[in-house]
C-alpha cells in the first residue's frame, strides 16, 4: 500500500483547513448561538410542551452543525500536533467551542429546572419519545448545578485552566522522539514503536524499550506533575462547589451506574486478582523465567512472533467481521476503502488509537499506530468495532448518537473476540494457538484488572490531592502500590515504572473512564457466550443494542440483547470465563 493510502482523507469533511466552506461554518456559529439564546433565554418555563419540543430540536440541530468542524480540527491536530496551521485551527476551535458553550448552557439549566408538571408534559408527548432519555439525563444533574452566571464563569475559566493543561499534555507527549540501540545500531523511534517492542522476543530489548519510554517522561516530570496536580485540584474544587461527595460521582451519574454498583464491579475484579497472578506465574514458566518483570507480561511465548503487513491485518479483521455478519464486514471495509483510517506511527501524531464518531450524518474516522504485531491486529479489530458502533447508531439523532460510556467499548471488545475466535478456528499449529490464547488472556487482564488498577490510582490521586500538592515521589508511590495489588509477588516492576502513570491520557481527557473498559469486557464475555449458545438467534438483539446509541440507559440497552447486568453474580461470570481460558492454556503449555 502507498503512504497516501495509509493516511486518512480528511477532505471527506472539508477540502482543507483554510477552505471557504470551513470558514463559513465557523464564522456563522456565534450569530446562530446568539439568536437561539435571544429567542429562548429565560423563556422555557412558560412555553407549552410542543414549543419546548421545538426548542429541543433546534438545540439538537445546533449541536449537529457545530460538531463536524470541531471534530475536523481535532483530527488534523491528532494527525500532526507540530503543524502550525493545525495547531492554530485547533486552538481557534477550542476557544470558539468554549464561547459557544457559555452562550448555550442556559438551555440545559432551564430544562433542568422546569417545573415537574411542565417537564412531565414534555416527556409525555408522543413526538418527544426519542428525547426522553436525553431529557432525564440532563435532569439528574439538577442537585449539582449552579446558577447560569456561575456556570458560565466555570466554563470560561476552563479554557485557560484544565483545557490548557490537557492541550499541554497532548502537545508535549506527541513531541517526543526516542533514541535507542536496536539490532546493533542507534535508532530514532516513536513512542508507539517503543511500546511495540514489549512484544519483542528479547527480554533485554523489552526492558530497555519500556525504560527508555518511561525515562523520557521522567525527564519532563515537572510538567507532568503540574498537569496531574492541577487537573486534580481543578476537579476537586469544582466538585466542592457543586456539592458532590466523591470525585468519581459525576462520572457515575453520567454513566447511570450507582456508586455502590461501580464499587461492587471493582471489588469483584480485585477479588479475582489471584487469577491474573496465576497466569503471570504460568507465563514465567513458559518463558523459562523465575519471575516476570512487568516488561515481560506481553512477551511472545514462541521464539519469533509473526509480523503482519497492514494489508494482511486489514483483510483478517474485515474477514472476522464478515464471518459474523456480511453487513458488518462491509461497514468495516469501508473505513479502509474510503481512507478513513490513519495507520502508521510518526513524530507529532497522537499515540495510541481511537475512533471518532462525529454526527449521524458524517462518516466516522479511525486513528491507529500500526507496527505489525498480533496486539496491533487486535487493536484494528477494536477500533473497527468502535467505528461499526458509530455507523449503526447513526439511526439515532444527534442527542442520542453517542452510546453511554459503560457501553462505548462493547462493539470494540466484541470485535476483538470475533477476531480471536476466527484466528483460533483457522489455526492448527498448537504453538500458534498457545500464542493466541496468551494474547486473549492478556487482553482480558488489560481491560479488566489493569483498568481497575488505573481507576483505583485515579481515585487515590484525586483524594490525596485534597491534602496538598503531590510530589512525583508521592504520585509514584500511589501508582506502584496500586499496581502491586494486581501483581502481588508474581511480577517485578522495573525502576522506571514509577513514571507509568504519566503517559495515560485517559486520566487527563476522560476522568474515571477506565472502569468502563472493565464493565464492557465483562459484558462482552457474557454477550459472546450468549452468541455461542444461541447462534443466529443472538444477532438481531445485539444489532439493536448497537443501533440504540445513547437512547437508553446502559441496563436497558443491555436488555435488548437479553443481558441483565443486575444479576448478583453477573460480573463473576466473566472471570469464570477467564479461568476457563487459563485452564485451557495450562493443558497446552
Amino acid at each position: 500500500m502507498t503512504d497516501n493510502e495509509l493516511t486518512w482523507n480528511t477532505a471527506l469533511l472539508y477540502p482543507a483547513p483554510d477552505s471557504p466552506e470551513l470558514e463559513a461554518e465557523l464564522s456563522s456559529f456565534d450569530s446562530l448561538a446568539a439568536d437561539f439564546r435571544q429567542r429562548y433565554f429565560e423563556k422555557l418555563a412558560n412555553l407549552s410542551a410542543p414549543d419546548l419540543l421545538s426548542a429541543v430540536r433546534e438545540y439538537e440541530n445546533l449541536q449537529l452543525r457545530m460538531t463536524k468542524p470541531f471534530c475536523y480540527a481535532h483530527l488534523l491536530f491528532a494527525d500532526d500536533s507540530g503543524n502550525e496551521t493545525y495547531r492554530t485551527l485547533a486552538q481557534r476551535c477550542s476557544e470558539l467551542g468554549n464561547h459557544l458553550s457559555q452562550q448555550l448552557l442556559f438551555f440545559d439549566l432551564e430544562l433542568m429546572n422546569l417545573a415537574d408538571e411542565r417537564f412531565d408534559g414534555l416527556c409525555a408527548l408522543p413526538e418527544a419519545a426519542n428525547y426522553v432519555h436525553f431529557l432525564h439525563s440532563i435532569r439528574k444533574y439538577r442537585p449539582y448545578t449552579l446558577k447560569e452566571n456561575e456556570e458560565r464563569l466555570l466554563t470560561r475559566k476552563n479554557l485557560t485552566g484544565v483545557s490548557a493543561f490537557t492541550k499541554l499534555f497532548d502537545e508535549l507527549s506527541a513531541s517526543f522522539s526516542y533514541r535507542m540501540e536496536l539490532d546493533g545500531q542507534e535508532r530514532d523511534l516513536s513512542g508507539e514503536e517503543l511500546l511495540s517492542l514489549l512484544h519483542h522476543t528479547s527480554a533485554d530489548v523489552r526492558m530497555r524499550a519500556f525504560s527508555t519510554f518511561l525515562e523520557k517522561h521522567g525527564e519532563h516530570g515537572i510538567v507532568f506533575n503540574a498537569v496531574f496536580n492541577n487537573t486534580a485540584l481543578d476537579h476537586g474544587q469544582e466538585m466542592e462547589l457543586r456539592g458532590y461527595t466523591t470525585p468519581i460521582q459525576p462520572t457515575n451519574i453520567g454513566n447511570e451506574i450507582p456508586d455502590d454498583a461501580v464499587e461492587h464491579l471493582m471489588a469483584v475484579t480485585e477479588a479475582n486478582y489471584g487469577l491474573a497472578q496465576e497466569y503471570f506465574r504460568l507465563k514465567a514458566k513458559m518463558l523459562g523465567m523465575e519471575k516476570l518483570r512487568n516488561t515481560d507480561v506481553y512477551a511472545p511465548v514462541v521464539e519469533s512472533e509473526r509480523k503482519y503487513t497492514f494489508s494482511e491485518a486489514r483483510d483478517m479483521v474485515v474477514a472476522s467481521y464478515s464471518g459474523y455478519d456480511p453487513d458488518f464486514g462491509r461497514i468495516v471495509a469501508a473505513f479502509f476503502d474510503e481512507r478513513r483510517v490513519d495507520v502508521m506511527p510518526r513524530t507529532g501524531k497522537s499515540g495510541g488509537a481511537f475512533a471518532m464518531g462525529i454526527t449521524p450524518e458524517t462518516p466516522p474516522f479511525l486513528l491507529l499506530n500500526y507496527t505489525g504485531t498480533l496486539r496491533d491486529l487486535a487493536t484494528i479489530a477494536h477500533e473497527a468495532g468502535h467505528g461499526l458502533h458509530f455507523v449503526l447508531s447513526q439511526k439515532q439523532t444527534m442527542l442520542n448518537y453517542h452510546a453511554p460510556l459503560p457501553l462505548a467499548e462493547t462493539a470494540s471488545v466484541f470485535g476483538e473476540m470475533l477476531l480471536t475466535r476466527a484466528l483460533l478456528d483457522s489455526e492448527q499449529d498448537p504453538t500458534v494457538r498457545k500464542s493466541l490464547l496468551c494474547a486473549k488472556i492478556e487482553d482480558i487482564i488489560a481491560t479488566t484488572f489493569r483498568q481497575t488498577v488505573l481507576t483505583r490510582f485515579e481515585l487515590r490521586l484525586h483524594n490525596e490531592r485534597k491534602q496538598g500538592l503531590l510530589s512525583n515521589d508521592q504520585v509514584a508511590q500511589i501508582w506502584l502500590e496500586e499496581n502491586s495489588r494486581l501483581f502481588g509477588d508474581s511480577v517485578e516492576m522495573i525502576p522506571a515504572y514509577r513514571w507509568g502513570w504519566s503517559y495515560i491520557s485517559h486520566f487527563i481527557h476522560s476522568r474515571f473512564y477506565c472502569y468502563s473498559y472493565t464493565f464492557a469486557e465483562l459484558l462482552v464475555l457474557a454477550l459472546f457466550q450468549k452468541f455461542r449458545e444461541e447462534g443466529e438467534g443472538f444477532k438481531p438483539g445485539y444489532r439493536l443494542l448497537l443501533e440504540s446509541g445513547g437512547a437508553l440507559s446502559p441496563a436497558d440497552t443491555a436488555r435488548l440483547a437479553g443481558i441483565d447486568i443486575g444479576v448478583e453474580d453477573f460480573w463473576q461470570k466473566g472471570y469464570d470465563f477467564l479461568k476457563g481460558l487459563v485452564d485451557e492454556l495450562k493443558l497446552i503449555a
